[in-house]
């Protein structure tokens, strides 16, 4: 009843009430509703502070486009595929590096690197050295805030190599990681290649390129690189002489650097002092208000005098476990223990048998013993729910105790959620403790993280882990014939694939033995047994992303004439599913086009380009960074072709687009700018009703909208539509924003009915108050024709669609292409309403005005024609209707001669049987005219 229940309650309160970043929901009401809120809530700190989710244009924009503009998640890097888990992994490996409290005397290793930054070039890359534990992550991630703090013109690309075989030891997702943070910074978008061998040679020089594009110094950081798979074959690039303003540092363990890096430069880390042991050990005790006697203190200055008994891993381990046992035990007894140890594997597993020792029950200490081994033979560690599914029997608490103890003793970490060896010396030891003796041990693990993932895989849940983990895990096994048919899962794949893991995937194709073709072979065949069993608009939207990845794979991978049909299959999938002016089309349409740039066939590349650009105009307005995209790729194209004026000015045009972009969103700031620049607004709307406050609510209807706090966003467009009544009048075009605003709102909220009501106010309005060819006009007739379509409401469709072609007409003129794209929806319309009468006239209206813009044998043409032919079967019309196929047929057997593959669409129609339910052959049509 909004009371506070207790005591502890109120104390709860007041301690959360002095932390900055905690979160309280206030609540009152059932149970469910209240787990429904934190869920809520718990989802938008993860977008908005970890994701740092990146939003669209606000400037005075409506929302009535979000419904079908759903970007792909490539936006940032125009082509190239991206993984935030891989990013946000290494931002916390560097958080987890930087975190100690104590220096360790690290000052002289400082300027020995201060002085490596200031030396004059050409300079060889800093070799930093030591044993394993020794200190090295913690000094450069320590160093590197100091660089970060005292030259902010200086870039700083780092990279922490965590466990051998994990994905931070890839090679070539460290090099396209590194090329990524580099364009980022330069503002250059430009096509890159996943081909790992290709991206490995050719970092050097887009390194050089990147760093005369740089205001300042490179530094590049890599730590534990000697981890890396292969470090001195695919590091090749260490050994050439680097841009005058690039440092490069890199740390290696004593015993594994390559002979060759012997040569360079090197900072050695020196055991600790008997004053750093002292203050390492003394900050772990006072944390746990223990207190030693100087005996003691003498005692362990003693023995931390060895080579393997002085590093900082060695010293921390032994002041936890030294304050663990403190309070509650003997601490003569502790460190007479800790002294028989004489190197981190030996104390590591003093530590494990003290927590053995601390558990109730043999159960306990058997699953101690299972999370271990299971998160060691791993890929990537193991998040807690999937600890929990694997072994019922283990309980939250017992999980929460084990975790807290093996967390505490710098056993385990987490990163990304992922639970995982903290030191690579933990992990040896837990193999010695628990697997030595067992032979097939490590084999009976990975069966049983086989079994759990493929469980997944049955169950149709391909998430990002099961991608991760399984293929991995047979790779491992050696089992060939389960990682092929594992491969053959087109979602394991596509999941991959758009994470950037390109060379991991190739990878697994060499080891089944399959080159590239067959390989390119066996995913078309699994795409297409898969698309028999695919139904409905979700299904259909899916398997066009399917094909895209696959065509996008193939063109990666220099298949040029085999990854046309795939992604001209995602086109015809995305007309037909969505709309032909869905953002999505211009996607596929883009892809396609970079297809025809690699094979040199600039005229199609170019129409594919300026169709992209126009849908992509139309969606999201003219300074969005996805019009900025097309315009960059048709830039490239230009130049290719020597048009360099052409190239000049769309280069300018973009970069305006993406700087104002970046100003309005900071750099992957995302969520939280949105969120202090709504906080700022809030206090602007607390005067009098203007139109300016009014302006400020609904941009504050918009931010919150994009947050996705749909209740927030509905109060301030309702405050907004209201004021704006109040003083501008009902029939003010700023009040059929804010209408159009809230119908946008209600129909993200599946209220079809409210927005349906909205809209059509706002199109009253707009129409009356507003030049027929207004493109605010425009967005409003397209998404409340959209909105019937949705609601089942054809004919009250069907004049906004004649609408539609009128306002095109009067923007562009009675013969563009773009009025035939309109056409053909109205078209498509008037089909699934089963007017073929009223549908025939349109078709042949759009075959004129295409053949006219384009010319007779333009996939374009011969789409609208093989849709002619389908309305001429239905009209009973046989002949003509062969005559119409076999024209389409020959328009698209000249694109495949002209390609090697499968032409470019732009066909449009619902009512085309075709291009769902068949593989667009020839015979599809004969077996309807037999019959």
């Amino acid at each position: 009843d909004g009371r506070v229940s207790s005591v502890a309650v109120q104390q709860l309160i007041e301690q959360i009430s002095y932390v900055s970043k905690a979160k309280m929901i206030d609540h009152v009401g059932g149970v469910e509703e209240g787990a429904y809120e934190i869920y809520n809530c718990v989802e938008k700190i993860i977008k908005q502070d970890i994701l740092g989710c990146e939003m669209t244009d606000l400037e005075g924009k409506d929302l009535g486009n979000k419904e079908d503009s759903t970007a792909p998640e490539e936006e940032v890097f125009g082509d190239v595929l991206w993984d935030a888990h891989d990013e946000q992994e290494q931002m916390e490996a560097f958080q987890q590096a930087s975190n100690s409290t104590c220096e360790l005397g690290f000052e002289k290793y400082f300027e020995r690197l201060n002085d490596l930054v200031a030396a004059p070039a050409p300079i060889p890359p800093l070799l930093v050295s030591g044993g394993p534990g020794s200190g090295k992550s913690l000094l450069l991630s320590k160093w590197i805030q100091l660089q970060q703090k005292h030259s902010p013109n200086t870039l700083i690309l780092y990279h922490f190599v965590g466990r051998p075989m994990s994905t931070s030891s890839e090679s070539a997702l460290i090099i396209k990681r590194l090329t990524l943070k580099l364009m980022q910074h330069s503002w250059l978008v430009s096509p890159l290649t996943f081909d790992p061998a290709k991206l490995l040679e050719e970092f050097p020089r887009w390194l050089e390129k990147l760093s005369a594009r740089h205001q300042g110094s490179i530094i590049i950081i890599i730590d534990s690189i000697d981890q890396i798979q292969q470090a001195e074959k695919h590091m090749k690039w260490l050994i050439d002489p680097l841009p005058v303003n690039v440092r490069v540092i890199v740390s290696v363990n004593v015993e594994t650097c390559p002979q060759a890096w012997r040569l360079w430069p090197t900072l050695h880390l020196d055991p600790l002092n008997s004053k750093d042991v002292k203050s390492l050990i003394s900050a772990e005790c006072n944390s746990a208000n223990v207190k030693l006697t100087k005996e003691q203190e003498k005692k362990l200055e003693r023995h931390c005098r060895s080579a393997t008994t002085c590093n900082a891993l060695y010293v921390t381990l032994l002041g936890k476990t030294i304050a663990c046992v403190g309070n509650t035990g003997n601490i003569d007894e502790i460190l007479q223990q800790c002294c028989q140890c004489q190197d981190t594997v030996s104390l590591y597993r003093l530590v494990l048998r003290s927590i053995q020792e601390s558990l109730q029950s043999d159960k306990e200490k058997r699953l101690l013993r299972e999370i271990l081994c299971v998160i060691g033979v791993s890929h990537n560690g193991l998040s807690e729910s999937e600890l929990t599914e694997l072994y019922p029997e283990l309980t939250s608490a017992v999980l929460a105790s084990l975790l807290h103890s093996l967390h505490k003793m710098c056993l385990l970490t987490y990163g990304c959620g992922l639970l995982k060896f903290q030191h690579l010396q933990a992990w040896e030891m837990v193999k010695l403790e628990y697997m030595e003796a067992e032979e097939n041990a490590i084999s009976a693990y990975r069966q049983k993280l086989v079994e759990y993932f493929t469980m997944q895989l049955s169950q149709d849940r391909v998430t990002w882990r099961s991608a991760d983990e399984l293929p991995w895990l047979f790779q491992q096994q050696g089992d060939k014939q389960k990682l092929h048919n594992c491969l053959l899962n087109l979602f394991v794949s596509q999941n991959l694939y758009k994470r950037g893991h390109f060379a991991e995937l190739l990878s697994y194709w060499q080891l089944v033995g399959k080159d590239k073709s067959s390989m390119a072979a066996e995913y078309f065949d699994s795409l297409k047994e898969y698309e028999k069993s695919s139904e409905g608009e979700e299904s259909m939207i899916c398997l066009a992303d399917l094909y895209e990845t696959l065509g996008r794979f193939l063109k990666d991978l220099g298949l040029l004439s085999q990854a046309v049909a795939p992604l001209q299959r995602s086109l015809e999938i995305r007309e037909t599913a969505l709309d032909p002016d869905h953002p999505r089309v211009a996607q596929s349409l883009h892809q396609l086009a970079g297809v025809y740039v690699q094979w040199k066939k600039f005229g199609n590349a170019e129409q594919l380009y300026k169709q992209a650009l126009e849908i992509s105009e139309n969606a999201y307005g003219a300074e969005h960074p996805r019009v900025a995209r097309e315009l960059d790729a048709l830039a490239t194209l230009y130049q290719k072709q020597n048009k360099y004026e052409q190239a000049e000015q769309l280069r300018k045009k973009s970069f305006k687009i993406r700087q104002k972009a970046a100003r309005q969103k900071g750099s992957l700031c995302g969520f939280a700018l949105l969120r202090q620049r709504a906080l700022q607004l809030e206090e602007l709307t607390l005067g009098k009703d203007t139109p300016d406050n009014a302006r400020t609510l609904n941009e504050l209807g918009v931010l919150y909208y994009l947050q996705n706090n749909l209740e927030t966003a509905e109060l301030f467009l309702k405050r907004s539509l209201e004021m704006r009544e109040r003083v501008l009048g009902s029939e003010h075009p700023d009040c059929a924003q804010s209408l159009n605003n809230l119908a946008a709102l209600y129909n993200e909220k599946k209220h079809y009915d409210k927005a349906e009501e909205l809209y059509e106010k706002a199109l009253d309005i707009r129409r009356r108050a507003l030049a027929p060819d207004h493109p605010s006009l425009a967005y409003t007739v397209k998404h409340l024709a959209v909105l019937y379509k949705k609601m089942g409401k054809l004919d009250k469709a069907v004049p906004l669609y004649e609408l539609a072609v009128e306002i095109r007409q009067k923007s562009f003129g009675p013969k563009h292409p773009s009025v035939a794209t309109a056409l053909v929806n109205l078209a498509v319309l008037y089909c699934q309403m089963k007017k073929q009468i009223e549908a025939l006239p349109l078709y042949e209206r759009a075959l004129k005005i295409y053949e006219d813009s384009f010319g007779h044998m333009h996939p374009r043409v011969g789409e609208t024609l093989k849709n002619l032919a389908v309305l001429s079967y239905e009209r009973g019309d046989f002949e003509k209707a062969a005559e119409l196929y076999k024209r389409a047929m020959e328009i698209k057997e000249a694109e495949t001669l002209l390609i090697g593959g499968k032409a470019t669409s732009r066909h449009s129609s619902s009512g085309d049987t075709f291009s769902l339910k068949s593989a667009l052959s020839p015979n599809a049509f004969l077996e309807h005219g037999q019959r």
